[in-house]
Parts: structure tokens; sequence; C-alpha cells
């Protein structure tokens, strides 16, 4: 009776040790996996999807959307332009204003004058 009660102790605490352990492994696969934190700021005006998506709470999606309305309604003039974006609201913007700009766009073709 001793014998099983022991072994009945042993592995209950065997087995409330064993979670946080696992805990943290997952833990720390889901940082490594996590996406890389932009460095500076990103010109919402010239940034390529790639660079859209280091920013936090963007995704392909909203990386997408924002070039599309970029495309469709020209340069963004001032940031908060950027909540107009589906996907784009104030709480998430407030989280990637520090992290953004507007400046001048690339021009898509320029055509030298002849003179």
């Amino acid at each position: 009776m001793f014998r099983r009660l022991l072994s009945v102790i042993a592995l209950v605490s065997l087995c409330a040790v064993s979670p946080p352990a696992q805990a943290s492994q997952s833990t720390a696969a889901a940082r490594s996996a996590a996406k890389p934190v932009a460095v500076g700021t990103v010109n919402i005006n010239t940034a390529i999807v790639a660079d859209l998506e280091k920013l936090p709470g963007i995704g392909v999606k909203t990386a997408g959307r924002i070039i599309e309305y970029r495309q469709k309604n020209g340069p963004f003039k001032k940031v908060e332009e950027l909540m107009n974006v589906r996907g784009v609201g104030e709480k998430n913007f407030l989280k990637l204003r520090t992290q953004i700009s507007v400046g001048a766009a690339k021009p898509e073709h320029v055509t030298p004058q002849q003179p």
C-alpha cells in the first residue's frame, strides 16, 4: 500500500513538473517563428509587401491592401491616411505610428526629355 502511494506521489510530481518545461520550449519556438522587428521607419509610399510585413500587425493581406490603396488613390500624404486601408484600424495604427513615414513616392516611369 505504501509503495503504491509513493509511486502515485512520484508520478504526480513528475507530471506537475513537465508542463512548464514543455511550455517554455513552445514559447521559445514561437519567439523564433515571430516576424522580424522592423528597424527604422518604413516609407509606406515606397515600401514593398516584404517591407510592410515587418511591421507589427501587418500580414500579407493587409500589406497587399496598402499597396492596392496606394495604387488607386496615389501616394499617402500623411501617415494617418493608412487608417483608410481595410484591416488597419486606429488601434493598429497607434502601434505603427512611430515606425512608418510618408515621403515622396518613387516615380513609376521616368521618360528622358528630348532637347
